[in-house]
């Protein structure tokens, strides 16, 4: 341990990213350094970060990227960009800043895909600039990852929907302005799955603020529609269609979760290394032990094949495959290689790392969510299982 610096972990060569990838990082990598990352202690016990923050990451080109030019977006070269994107913002140890400051990431792709010229025009160009919150509103209390059994209605009434139900565990739930809802306007199952664009003033749309275990500075809310009133002509996609349209963000959700999840366990990694040098017990550093130089070589083993596997997936998606089981599997890999990271950051630091205010702390509290969200590990097990006709 003695001649190895930790920051290698952090930008190890490969074959994947070229210079238009290392200026991004490093460009975002400032922007972050210089305006999130020595605050987010503050805003995550505050339980909320400044709005104006929005503003300043479509400054540098954050909250664009990857978007189409006529909305005022910059197109991403590939997958890549964005495991940059999602890295970079990972490297504070605060999932909830990430979580809800990029949420437009699975509230508009949806209206990209699907919605008409005048609903993309009237909504991408202001999200873009970060004047305005997109979100996605599809789980609800009875139906989580199960979207085709989803109850929220909307029925058909002259030149509007009505809708009515709830929508559960909202990220940006409170301070959005345009939701992306996933509503029942036919039978039962996927084929009677819509999408609608409600915005937040609408008569009869209320929410209410959900605490929870991490995440803190990441607003999120249960929705609720009581004969909520919404243009036709807010419906994204064809009616019935909208299973389609949601299922088809689900691969680069779920490569963007596996991307911040490997970073932030390579954070653990960093931090747990610099303070077993630092630390000394019983007339040595802790990284003398034999037992701590086992557990950070395990830590960095496991990081480095979940970045091997990231990267390799994200090559087969830039070719033009939908690898959906691979897609699974990291996921699953990369959260519990997260799991794994946290707990022996924590262990290494002992009482220090159960204290708030350090990185190890607030990431171990934010495990769970990573291995629930975007489709539980058991989720993502099953579907990979079906993929490969087990």
């Amino acid at each position: 341990m003695n001649d190895f610096d930790p920051t290698a972990l952090e930008d190890s060569p490969s074959l994947f990213y070229g210079s238009e990838h290392q200026a991004w990082r490093a460009t975002l990598r400032r922007w972050v350094d210089r305006e999130v990352a020595p605050f987010v202690n503050e805003w995550d016990e505050a339980g909320t970060f400044p709005r104006e923050l929005y503003g300043k990451a479509a400054e540098i080109g954050l909250l664009p990227l990857g978007y189409p030019e006529e909305y005022g977006g910059i197109p991403k070269l590939d997958p890549f960009m964005g495991i940059v994107s999602s890295q970079e913002l990972a490297r504070p140890a605060c999932g909830g800043l990430a979580a809800s400051l990029m949420t437009h990431g699975i509230g508009c792709p949806h209206i990209v895909a699907a919605g008409s010229p005048e609903l993309k025009a009237r909504i991408l160009p202001a999200v873009l600039r970060g004047e305005k919150i997109s979100a996605l509103a599809i789980t609800e209390p009875s139906a989580g990852s199960d979207v085709a059994n989803i109850r929220t209605t909307a029925r058909r009434d002259g030149d509007d929907y009505v809708v009515n139900g709830s929508k559960m565990f909202i990220t940006s739930g409170m301070r959005a302005d345009y939701y992306t809802v996933a509503v029942r306007t036919g039978g039962p199952g996927a084929g009677g799955v819509s999408l609608l664009l409600i915005e937040r003033d609408r008569p009869g749309f209320t929410r209410t603020e959900l605490k929870k275990m991490g995440w803190w500075c990441s607003d999120t809310a249960a929705l609720y529609f009581d004969e909520v009133r919404v243009p036709a002509g807010n419906l994204i996609g064809p009616e019935n269609r909208g299973f389609a349209v949601i299922a088809r963000n689900f691969n680069s959700e779920r490569l963007g979760m596996a991307a911040g999840a490997t970073e932030t366990a390579r954070v653990a990694l960093v931090e747990a290394i610099a303070y077993a040098r630092e630390r000394h017990t019983f007339g040595q550093r802790l990284a003398d032990h034999q037992v701590i130089r086992h557990k950070l070589v395990e830590m960095a083993r496991m990081v480095k094949a979940t970045q091997a596997l990231l990267d390799i997936t994200a090559w087969r998606v830039g070719q033009g495959e939908s690898p959906v089981a691979d897609l699974c599997m990291l996921k699953v890999q990369a959260t519990q290689t997260l799991e794994f990271c946290a707990r022996e950051a924590v262990q290494i630091f002992g009482g220090a790392g159960y204290m708030r205010g350090v990185k190890v702390e607030r990431i171990y509290r934010e495990v769970r969510v990573n291995a629930i969200g975007g489709g539980s590990e058991e989720i993502m097990r099953d579907l990979a299982a079906r993929q490969m006709g087990l």
